[in-house]
């Protein structure tokens, strides 16, 4: 291989020709505020709403329902504190929120943050491949219970959450589901119909378009309350002049993936699957987490057993191999992985779990080069640490009479 290898979609897609294009197009008409009320402004804001509808078209809903945010990240902070800030705006005192245990830390910090004043938090456990049990969910919903957020799927593992059954739970309990769909957009269907949720995040960088900005869709009877305060902008659901250019971008995006989504996702599965196939033959040991449930087309979490993770991504990298050990957004913690953790996997395997995810642009001829490096460079690692332990020098043997007694002595 005579190029860098990016396999590392999960974390952000390369930007697509078509949003590129949409963007300079949109940078050669004038500029305008969306919200002035002169030509150029009214120009501005009729390029703004056939970005949201072509964005809507992803919910298959109503572009009136979308609310563009700067990212994934404020798109589940305005679900989930919004859904909170509505509850008690109509009188009620703090209630009850139930997350996953393997959400994004945009999703568990922004429950763990309404803790801080006066909100309950429940967790729900998954299962070994990461899977949340709707029957803990139907013992977790209490009368206070004012959101339910469960992510459509990891951006660790690519495992797949049970979603129609929760919705059906949290429809017949009468409480709003919030869904991160943040890694399946683009990779699955999200059609706020098929999920049954009322509140879904988005983001435009995972799926080829601009980073700065996202969306969330909001279920029109969904009662939900500002985090950003300003001017009337988003339906007065988010302040804040909204990103004409960005906004252009996305809807290229959108409208990319729209079209070749179900085809593009067969074609990388199917990559996914051999190289899965081949590394499990040529790497004795390796675990592939949540291989036993719906994930993902695109996405594999490896465990190499002995090899520390952070060490193979930087010798992969100097390989031409971009890989991650896990979520971008946790790099350089020196946690181990929350979803592994909850998932009941070691300690010592979670640091030697890598995750591999693959785009559009990943070619046979790159997984084959993949499935040849990853295992020799596995190897020399392994070998190179038993290395180190054999080599290690011996202590020096003391004289008899300097030898330390079995009993520590108490001086007085």
């Amino acid at each position: 291989m005579n190029r860098r290898v990016y396999l590392d979609h999960n974390a952000t897609a390369p930007l697509l020709d078509a949003a590129r294009d949409a963007m300079q197009a949109a940078l050669s008409r004038p500029a305008g505020n969306p919200s002035s009320p002169h030509a150029f402004g009214h120009q501005s804001r009729m390029e703004l709403e056939r970005s949201r509808r072509d964005v809507a078209a992803l919910f298959a809903a109503p572009s009136h329902e979308v609310v563009f945010t700067s990212g994934g990240t404020e798109a589940d902070n305005l679900a989930i504190q919004g859904s909170a800030r509505a509850w008690t705006a109509a009188g009620r005192p703090p209630g009850h929120i139930v997350a996953s245990a393997v959400e994004h830390p945009a999703v568990m910090e922004s429950c763990h943050y309404l803790e801080t004043v006066g909100w309950r938090f429940t967790l729900l456990p998954v299962d070994g491949a990461g899977r949340v049990d709707p029957a803990e969910l139907a013992r977790a919903l209490s009368a206070d219970t004012a959101l339910v957020s469960i992510m459509a799927a990891n951006n660790e593992t690519g495992v797949l959450q049970p979603l129609a059954q929760i919705a059906a739970l949290t429809r017949a309990a009468g409480v709003p589901l919030h869904v991160d769909a943040v890694q399946a957009a683009g990779r699955g269907v999200i059609e706020a119909g098929a999920l049954g949720a009322d509140l879904i995040s988005i983001s435009s960088h995972k799926i080829g378009g601009p980073t700065g900005i996202g969306a969330l869709w909001v279920r029109e009877t969904t009662p939900l309350a500002p985090v950003l305060r300003g001017g009337g902008q988003e339906r007065r659901r988010r302040a804040g002049t909204e990103p004409v250019l960005l906004a252009a971008g996305f809807a290229a995006a959108a409208r990319s993936v729209f079209v070749s989504a179900g085809r593009v996702a067969g074609r990388v599965a199917a990559l996914r699957d051999r190289m899965e196939q081949e590394l499990l033959l040529r790497l004795p040991g390796l675990i592939v987490q949540g291989a036993g449930a719906a994930r993902l087309g695109n996405t594999s979490s490896l465990t190499v057993p002995g090899v520390g993770n952070e060490t193979l991504v930087i010798r992969m990298d100097l390989a031409g191999f971009a890989i991650s050990t896990g979520s971008a957004c946790s790099t350089g913690a020196t946690r181990p992985s929350h979803v592994l953790a909850a998932m009941g996997v070691r300690r010592a395997e979670a640091a030697s779990t890598i995750r591999i995810s693959l785009g559009p642009s990943n070619t046979d001829e790159e997984i084959d080069a993949l499935v040849e490096t990853l295992p020799a460079i596995a190897a020399d690692l392994s070998r190179g640490a038993i290395l180190s332990r054999s080599s290690r020098p011996a202590l020096p043997s003391l004289p008899q009479g300097l030898r330390p007694s079995r009993r520590p002595r108490l001086v007085p």
